[in-house]
Order: C-alpha cells, then sequence, then structure tokens
C-alpha cells in the first residue's frame, strides 16, 4: 500500500536519482494530461528502457503513447485528406493525423532536441484545443546546449535526468498498477488547500521561475502525489515532492538564504511584560488556535528546492548558457528554406522549374477534392491535374557559422594578445565539427592588417598559420575593422552566418591611408565601426586593455557591438565569452 514514508524519503544527498524518475513516472501514470509529460534526458540505455517499460506497465489497461518522428510533417502530424479513400468514394474523406489519435493517451518523442520550435506550437495547440495530451520526450542532445524547445518544456511537469546510471542502480518501481489506478480514480477528490498552493507560487517566484505553468503543474503534481498517498488532502510532504520534481529543474536563479533570527533579535521582537496592576486579558479566539496541517513554513519549500539543484547551475547562469539550453541551440548559424536538401518541411503550392521538386502525393491529395467537378466541366474521365494542385517540395537547411577574431597585435603586450587569440582559435576549431563551425583570425598592426587564417575548419592548418604570428608597431584599428568586414561579407555570401570578434584597446594611432596620427586615426576607426554597423553583422568588442578604455567603449557603440572588459582573457574564458556572446546574437 502507498504512504508518505515513500514520499517523504526522497532527499539528496544520497542522490536517489532513480527513486526521482520512478515517482515521477507513477505521478504521470496517475494524471498524464494534467502533467503535460516528462522530458527524459538520457541517451539510449538500459535505464532509459527501464523507464518507459515502467511507465508502460504503470498505466494499466491505459492505452499506451504512441511514438511520433522528431521531423513529422503537418499533414500527418495535424491530419489532411485520405488520399485513396477519397479518390474511390468521390468526396473529400479526413484522415486523422497523429495529435488528434493521440488525444488522452500521449505521444513518445525521440531525439527531442531536435524538435523545432514550429512542433512545439502546434502540440501545444493541440493540447489547448480539441485534443488534449501529454508527452514523453526523450532528450538524446550530447550536451546542456542540446536541449527541446522551451515552448515544448514548458508544458511538461518533470524532467528525469537519467545518464550516467548503472543497472545496479535500477530498483523496481515502488508502486504497482492497481495502486496507480486507484490513485487515478481518488484524484477528482483531492484538493489543495491555499496556503499548499501559495506556498508553491512563493516558491517558484524565488526561484526566478517566469512560467506561470510551473506553479499550475506543481499543484496538480502534488494533487497527484496526495491521491497515491491515500489521502484527500494535500499537505507538506506532497508539496516538497512537487517543488523537487516539478520546479527545482526550472530554477532561473539560486534561492536566497534567510538568515535565522538571533536570541538578541527574538528579545527584541518579544512583547513587553504585562503590567501587574494591569488585570489579566482572556486571549483572542484565535491565538489559541493550532496551525493546519496545510501551514507550511515559507523557506521548506526553497530548502526542498536547494537540495535538488544542479551544483553547476549557478555556473551556467554566469556563462550565459541558460539561454541556449532554453532555445535548443546547437551553436549553428541561421536557419533558410532550400528546394534541395535539408530537414524536410511541408510542401507549399509552386511552379515547377530551377531546383523545385514536385512532391507528388502532396500534389495528388490537393487535386483529389476537384476531381467530380472537373470531370463534369470537362466531361474528360481519369486523374485532371492542373498547375494549381503542384506541391513543391521544401527543406529546412542549417547555415554554417563564420567566427572571425580581428585582433590588435600592436603594441609591446602584442604576444600576450595574440597568445591568448591562439589558444582561443585551436579551442574553437576543436569544437567546429560538432559546432558546424568555421573560424578565422585577422591581425592588424604596423601600417596595415593581414589575413592570419582563412576561415577553416582544420586544426592542423590552423597551427601551422598561427605558429610565425608576428606583433609589435602601430594601431592601424580603421583598416582591422574594414578587412573583418570584408571577410564577414565574403563568409555571407558564401551561405554562411558570421560573427566578428574584435580585440584592442580602442585606441588607433595609424589612418586608413597607413599614416600616423592619433586624431586621424580614432576618425577613421570610428568610420570604419560605422560601416560595419551598416552591414548587421552582429559583433562583440573585447576591450583587452589593462584597465577599461572609455575609446573602446565609444568604438563598441559605433559598431552596433557588445562590449565586454576583459583585460586578462584567458584562451578557456575567450573561446566560452565568444560562444555565448555569438549565440545571443543569433537570429
Amino acid at each position: 500500500m502507498p504512504d508518505g514514508s515513500r514520499i517523504e524519503g526522497l532527499t539528496r544527498p544520497p542522490a536517489e536519482v532513480w527513486e526521482e524518475a520512478g515517482l515521477a513516472a507513477a505521478l504521470l501514470a496517475v494524471d498524464p494530461v494534467g502533467l503535460g509529460g516528462a522530458m527524459l534526458r538520457a541517451r539510449p540505455g538500459p535505464a532509459r528502457d527501464r523507464w518507459l517499460s515502467d511507465y508502460r506497465t504503470l498505466i494499466g489497461d491505459q492505452p499506451a503513447p504512441l511514438r511520433m518522428p522528431p521531423a513529422i510533417g503537418d499533414e500527418r502530424l495535424l491530419g489532411g485528406l485520405d488520399l485513396s479513400a477519397t479518390l474511390t468514394a468521390g468526396r473529400p474523406v479526413h484522415l486523422p493525423g497523429l495529435l488528434e489519435m493521440a488525444a488522452g493517451r500521449g505521444l513518445i518523442l525521440p531525439m527531442a532536441e531536435r524538435a523545432t520550435a514550429g512542433l512545439a506550437a502546434r502540440i501545444g495547440a493541440a493540447w489547448d484545443g480539441p485534443w488534449p495530451g501529454y508527452l514523453i520526450g526523450l532528450d538524446e542532445g550530447a550536451s546542456t546546449e542540446e536541449a527541446p524547445p522551451a515552448a515544448l518544456m514548458d508544458r511538461m511537469a518533470f524532467r528525469p535526468m537519467l545518464d550516467g546510471i548503472a543497472m545496479a542502480a535500477l530498483a523496481p518501481s515502488a508502486f504497482t498498477p492497481e495502486e496507480v489506478t486507484a490513485a487515478r480514480a481518488r484524484l477528482p477528490d483531492v484538493t489543495v488547500p491555499p496556503d499548499v498552493v501559495d506556498a508553491l507560487i512563493a516558491t517558484a517566484a524565488a526561484l526566478g521561475i517566469p512560467s506561470l505553468r510551473a506553479p499550475l503543474l506543481a499543484v496538480r503534481a502534488a494533487r497527484a502525489a496526495t491521491a497515491l498517498s491515500e489521502s484527500d488532502t494535500a499537505g507538506e510532504i506532497e508539496a516538497r515532492l512537487a517543488t523537487q520534481l516539478v520546479l527545482a529543474w526550472r530554477a532561473r536563479q539560486m534561492p536566497e538564504q534567510v538568515e535565522e533570527d538571533t536570541p538578541d533579535d527574538r528579545a527584541q521582537d518579544d512583547p513587553p511584560p504585562p503590567d501587574p496592576d494591569t488585570p489579566p486579558q482572556d486571549s483572542p479566539e484565535t491565538d489559541t488556535e493550532t496551525p493546519t496541517e496545510a501551514d507550511i513554513p515559507p523557506d521548506l519549500l526553497l530548502e526542498a528546492a536547494r537540495a535538488v539543484l544542479p551544483p553547476d547551475l549557478l555556473a551556467k547562469l554566469l556563462a550565459g548558457n541558460s539561454r541556449a539550453t532554453s532555445q535548443g541551440s546547437t551553436g549553428a548559424g541561421e536557419e533558410s528554406v532550400s528546394l534541395r536538401r535539408g530537414r524536410p518541411l511541408a510542401s507549399r503550392p509552386g511552379r515547377l522549374g530551377g531546383e523545385a521538386r514536385l512532391d507528388l502525393i502532396a500534389t495528388l491529395r490537393a487535386a483529389a477534392p476537384w476531381q467530380p467537378l472537373r470531370r463534369r466541366q470537362t466531361g474528360k474521365a481519369g486523374l485532371l491535374i492542373r498547375p494549381d494542385d503542384f506541391r513543391i517540395r521544401r527543406f529546412r537547411r542549417t547555415k554554417e557559422s563564420a567566427l572571425i577574431f580581428v585582433v590588435d597585435a600592436s603594441g609591446s603586450s602584442a604576444m600576450a594578445r595574440l597568445a591568448e587569440a591562439k589558444g582561443a582559435v585551436e579551442l574553437m576549431l576543436a569544437d567546429a565539427y560538432k559546432r558546424r563551425e568555421q573560424v578565422g583570425l585577422i591581425a592588424f598592426r604596423g601600417d596595415g592588417a593581414e589575413v592570419i587564417l582563412p576561415l577553416t575548419k582544420s586544426l592542423v592548418q590552423a597551427k601551422r598559420r598561427l605558429g610565425g604570428l608576428p606583433g609589435g608597431g602601430g594601431t592601424p584599428l580603421a583598416s582591422g575593422l574594414l578587412m573583418g568586414a570584408e571577410m564577414a561579407l565574403s563568409a555571407r555570401r558564401a551561405g554562411l552566418t558570421p560573427f566578428l570578434a574584435v580585440l584592442t584597446d580602442g585606441r588607433a594611432n595609424i589612418g586608413r591611408d597607413g599614416q600616423p596620427g592619433r586624431p586621424q586615426a580614432m576618425e577613421d576607426a570610428t568610420a570604419a565601426a560605422r560601416a560595419l554597423r551598416a552591414t548587421g553583422i552582429p559583433a562583440v568588442l573585447i576591450d583587452t586593455a589593462n584597465r577599461p578604455q572609455r575609446s573602446a567603449e565609444s568604438l563598441s557603440a559605433e559598431m552596433g557591438a557588445r562590449y565586454v572588459a576583459l583585460p586578462r582573457a584567458g584562451a578557456q574564458e575567450l573561446s566560452a565569452l565568444v560562444q555565448n556572446v555569438s549565440k545571443d546574437s543569433a537570429p
């Protein structure tokens, strides 16, 4: 029989991740549509297979979820025309889509990190409309940067983290299908007191969770936990469980620690002793009341959240990875529509010719409803196709990114700057294949700028080119900016998504014509920055001076670039900074 001890025993440390995942599966089996589903962070393996098997067992005689490919088309997803039945019957025959078929029974989405924002929007519209359901997503991303769309994650209550769990830790489920079925029957009679609701809302706010769905899902998780515990009213244990399973993984900030009152503080807060000459008064009736079971201390749920927050949450927030994760960014460039290659999109009406390819099935579906009318009009038999019926295949193609470093190689500190730039470029190249990025390097010194490393993914070539990079001389900043803009525009014409990283202190002393003179050099640099801004190429200016320079900050404003003062940039820090800023600037 289920009891509160199995729920209350969820503590960290020790990190009983499998027990937490099993509780999520049991709660989802009790109220799948209300809780929206779960997004499993796990690659194919025993832990993921066992979780899915346990969930199918827990739902008992309920229909098992259907499987949905991540690149599913709109017609298969939303429904459309049954071509063969329409041609046979001579009238339109509706073919139900996967969302309609899965209403109330759920879907399983493999490779959920590849799902598009459009797919998430279609699923959400179906759930809010005629076909409410739930989703079990399988997040198989190689890194935390590869994540499902934020709109999809927002609708799911749970996110079990199953990576790295050994088979020895895969204990049997703490609940049986009979217990889950009984809890599902009790669910409509379960109540969640207002104090519990208020506590969950306050906890979500303290964790910096902007979504209004999060506390709603937490309340529903508390109801399901109450039903599993054979109780009618949610209390502290259920609220704490909902915080751990639903709210903690959504945290956007570290909850503040609340300091306990010292004895001196409590003494100051205590009322003065009564006057012995004053007759005693009856205490108000409310003073004699004891707190109800639903009264939850405000810090209790925050402590439950702290117990399961990932230890690297603060580091991720400081590094800016939370935004990339929420968008499901992979570091690739902007997307475009292609007629030849890429991930399939829904077909669209169009004309044949050039690279356009006919989608025969979609064309036949478009023509089928009009066949009886056309036969009566023309007196001809057979299948009558008109140009308006043509449907053209389309594909989504992701462009490669081009990260271009423009490095100030002038002055006595040039060797230190160039050494860090070399390290950063090599780090970027080592990760270029996974991120589909190319990296280039431009150095400016003396009386002009020079392309040290054309756009490449070759780590061997990069090391060879970077090995003999010279430094010293004047600062022709305008020449470096113009050459960086030229390389970026060339990359854009080649179908890449360029991003510019300029490392300088912003103090130019060589003009565009190669002549010395600080006033003219700064004027030329400002004109070059404005020209770069006109191209619309995203950029960051990294101030490498020992102290932040106003000239560098002003120049970044003229460029329309983000300004970062980083006088002691290491290779690791520089590489991480450029990657995070380039993601923030992506379309």
